[in-house]
């Protein structure tokens, strides 16, 4: 039996006080990994007393003493989940690592107490069924409807073994997508490349080269030496630059490869069973699939719809990259280069063409995207469109000495938000790039101040240069950040990010729009060394090269997201070996193989440890509200117009989950959204 944690320790524990530190930030200075068990076991007890309370009480349920009440508490178990998980994507160790999967099943038993509760959905569910009749606002009944959809998502309707058995499988499920990411961070942190000597570094630019040695240094490489990693702002300019076709292929395979190695880390089981239990999991729940289950809760509704979508995208892609491997064919004729061309020839070829077509080099455009001009850039965007200003605080107590802070501030200077940036990838970072709150913002307890942050994973250098890809994966993130930071709504649930899983992604792929316009670009977009501003030549070669290489890019992304939902929409009990179910989805679909996937299924984290399963299509359904939404601004001559920017203001970025996704859309946009904007932005239709 476990012993109760002394009295004295949980007064010492810093995870259990309350943060008096600047801006409600959490300690993150005195907290160790030892502190979070204990603090985790007292704040669950916490949470479960407040549902009894809530469920136990003699007065009949009503929003207030029932839905708001549920939604306002739960604060400490939810201050310390936000922060623990955090961590343990930002910066783990191998204590975190062990708490991690120790604390992951008694986690997921906690929050299926909550889940299953029977008073407690016993009152929600009454409300739910008179919702109608409680002449609730808008914002109201959006969260009962919320919380009741979760409760019932997470089995509160299932009765007897069923019951219990879904408990189980959530159980296992948390630790089961614990250790895929934990044995792909593992795969990733210890694959390294060395470079030896001048003929290794054969074609790769200076600021590739800086990124390489701080990349040895990293891992404790003599002084001067050079090294590829895994993180993709190393590993694909080296597949877009180096000449050593060898070394190409060694770096490709490697990232092909990750969680696919027989042994400790090997993720082929873990996915298997993975699949298995969510199998099971929507059996339970009476539907035929786990992508039925799942896209109950999606604006698509049914795989129809997704695959429709993809669909309309995956056969033009193909059509293009069959012209566009013609012209790297030639390319590679005339380097005297072999043919055919393989997966790891692609982005070097295309790179050779993109010179000579549009006589546009990339490591002509890094000098001109150090990331601190691309961060003022993003800032002045942001308050260009919805008047905020960022003032960077130095010194704050963080995590990690790369993590920067700025207050937010609105057009009338009040103090809306705390934005963290963690731009640098380490060894103790899981690899992407991502958005999270360390707190949501809502009107709990007089109002919260949101903290977000963003991650993302760029090769360190001095200074930090960056392609226009990790741009778009810089603006693409804060897009996610203004959405958390500019949240005006009065439920936790509803708050930020917490929408559809298809329409979160609309905030952020939007904001990308903004990277490339040429007032922004030419205010920002200067030179690391000279301070000169990006010449108008090279602008207007970078704007007629937009659309170069869209359907390889296309072909990369909805292969695996076609796969995704081919995987998820097997039926229950059917056994899964992944790479054979992969390698059988490839041929059926015609992934061409010097194309291949940007995702494979042992590495796939957005399938199996990020909450993306049968869900990896919502990047481009988001796509379809995006490029849409932005045809709103390029109608009117203006990426500006100041009432356009109103409307994405009030009924996308600030409004949360408290509309229905399609409603608030028709009301920014004044209509539903067209595919076709879509489409032409990738190239695949005639402009």
């Amino acid at each position: 039996m476990k012993q109760e944690t002394p009295v004295a320790a949980l007064a010492a524990n810093p995870l259990l006080r309350n943060r008096t530190g600047p801006y409600g930030l959490p300690p993150f200075r005195e907290v160790r990994p030892e502190h979070f068990e204990p603090a985790f076991e007292q704040a669950m007890r916490e949470q479960l007393a407040e549902v009894d309370a809530i469920a136990n009480q003699p007065e009949p349920p009503t929003f207030h003493n029932t839905v708001q009440a549920f939604d306002r508490g739960g604060r400490l178990y939810t201050r310390i989940d936000l922060l623990f998980h955090n961590l343990a994507a930002s910066e783990t160790s191998p204590q975190l690592q062990t708490v991690q999967r120790e604390m992951a099943p008694r986690l997921a038993a906690h929050e299926n107490a909550v889940a299953m509760h029977e008073g407690l959905f016993a009152r929600i569910d009454s409300l739910h069924r008179r919702r109608h009749e409680l002449d609730l606002d808008d914002e109201d009944l959006a969260l009962l409807e919320r919380v009741h959809c979760d409760f019932v998502l997470a089995g509160a309707k299932l009765a007897g073994q069923s019951r219990e058995r879904h408990g189980r499988i959530a159980e296992e499920l948390a630790q089961l997508t614990t250790r895929f990411a934990q044995n792909l961070l593992a795969e990733e942190a210890a694959w390294v490349l060395p470079l030896e000597g001048e003929a290794d570094l054969a074609g790769l630019p200076e600021s590739v080269r800086a990124a390489a040695r701080n990349a040895a240094a990293e891992r404790g490489l003599p002084a001067g030496a050079h090294a590829v990693t895994l993180s993709p702002s190393l590993a694909e300019p080296f597949l877009t630059f180096s000449s050593r076709r060898d070394l190409r292929e060694k770096v490709w395979r490697g990232r092909v490869e990750r969680g696919a190695h027989a042994g400790e880390h090997d993720n082929r089981p873990v996915a298997a069973r993975i699949v298995a239990l969510r199998q099971e999991l929507a059996a339970l729940h009476g539907y035929a699939s786990y992508a039925d289950y799942a896209l109950v809760d999606r604006m698509a509704q049914d795989t129809g719809a997704v695959l429709d979508l993809l669909e309309k995208a995956w056969e033009p892609a193909k059509a293009k990259a069959a012209q566009d491997r013609e012209r790297l064919t030639a390319m590679a004729r005339q380097l005297r280069e072999p043919t055919p061309i393989a997966a790891w020839d692609w982005r070097w070829l295309a790179e050779k063409v993109r010179q000579q077509e549009f006589d546009l080099d990339d490591a002509e455009l890094k000098p001109y995207f150090a990331l601190d001009n691309m961060i003022a850039a993003m800032f002045d965007v942001a308050g260009r469109l919805f008047g905020l200003t960022f003032v960077e605080q130095p010194g704050a107590p963080l995590y990690h000495p790369d993590v920067r802070l700025w207050e937010v501030h609105d057009r009338t200077g009040r103090l809306i938000g705390v934005f963290l940036g963690d731009n640098f990838a380490r060894p103790t970072k899981r690899s992407g790039a991502w958005m999270n709150v360390y707190r949501s913002q809502s009107e709990i307890d007089g109002g919260t101040l949101p903290i977000v942050a963003n991650n993302n994973n760029f090769a360190k250098a001095d200074p930090t240069l960056l392609s226009f890809e990790d741009v778009r994966t810089l603006f693409h993130e804060f897009g996610h950040g203004l959405h958390g930071l500019l949240s005006q709504v009065r439920h936790e649930r509803l708050s930020g990010t917490c929408v559809l899983r298809d329409f979160v992604e609309l905030p952020s792929q939007l904001f990308e729009n903004w990277a490339l316009e040429p007032q922004v670009l030419e205010r920002h977009a200067r030179h690391w060394k000279t301070g000169e501003t990006i010449p108008q030549a090279l602008l207007d070669k970078l704007l007629r090269a937009r659309q170069f290489d869209q359907a390889w890019a296309t072909i990369q992304y909805t292969g695996p997201a076609l796969i995704d939902m081919a995987l998820h929409s097997l039926p229950a009990g059917t056994p899964v070996d992944v790479a054979q179910f992969e390698a059988q989805q490839q041929r059926a679909l015609g992934v061409p193989e010097d194309i291949g996937q940007r995702h494979h299924l042992t590495h796939f984290q957005h399938l199996f440890a990020g909450g993306y399963a049968a869900g990896y299509y919502v990047y481009m359904w988001a796509e379809v509200l995006e490029a849409d939404a932005f045809d709103a601004f390029t109608e009117t001559g203006d990426p500006f117009h100041g009432d356009t920017a109103e409307r994405l203001h009030r009924h996308i970025y600030s409004t949360g989950g408290k509309h229905q996704p399609a409603k608030a859309y028709r009301a920014f946009r004044g209509r539903d959204p067209q595919v076709d904007s879509m489409l032409r932005k990738r190239g695949l239709l005639p402009s």
